[in-house]
């Protein structure tokens, strides 16, 4: 089963080999929310410091 319209792959910007994997799809959403949920805690933990004793 070829059902694919790509004939050819010169000029390729992007190539997954993952992409019919939903295991490996999640497994990547997954990693991201987690970095993007420890760069916020790491952000909020700064913030609480670094301003913590100039709050009245």
């Amino acid at each position: 089963m070829n059902a694919s319209p790509i004939t050819s792959w010169e000029g390729v910007s992007a190539y997954f080999t993952y992409a019919d994997n939903p295991f490996v799809i999640g497994l990547c959403f997954v990693a991201a929310v987690g970095v993007f949920a420890g760069l916020i805690g790491t952000i909020i933990h700064h913030e609480a410091s670094a301003f913590g004793p100039h709050n009245d």
